[in-house]
């Protein structure tokens, strides 16, 4: 099972969320900030570490949103979603297709990873 971290980040009442490169499996889905944990790495390092990576941002790792498992056709995946906040850095593209800042009535709006969707279920109910 792979391990992988995301981060839920706020502004203003609305959430950040990366669509994947065109050219990476799941292709132009909407996704979460984050990635593998790597060895050695503690969950909340490698959330810091793919922040940077991916958005050029640094974040503050803060308590656990949820946690699920999901297996895809060529992975089972155990994510878990912090909330995190940007303690430095605009959040800028660097990896991903776009990004965007949505409310949570907003969601239906966009096409999620799989292993998403019940998190996303759970922020509607927020």
């Amino acid at each position: 099972m792979l391990e992988v971290v995301a981060a839920l980040i706020w502004r203003d009442g609305k959430f950040l969320i990366c669509q994947r490169p065109a050219n990476k499996k799941r292709a132009l889905l909407w996704e979460f900030v984050g990635g593998k944990v790597e060895a050695g790495e503690t969950r909340q390092q490698a959330l810091v570490r793919e922040c940077n990576e991916e958005l050029a941002i640094t974040v503050k790792v803060n308590d656990v949103f949820c946690e699920v498992s999901h297996v895809y056709p060529d992975v089972t995946v155990h994510l878990t979603l912090f909330n995190a906040e940007i303690v430095q850095g605009e959040p800028r593209k660097l990896e991903h297709n776009d990004m965007t800042w949505i409310t949570p009535a907003e969601i239906d709006n966009y096409e999620f990873c799989p292993a998403d969707v019940d998190i996303l279920e759970k922020i509607k109910k927020l």
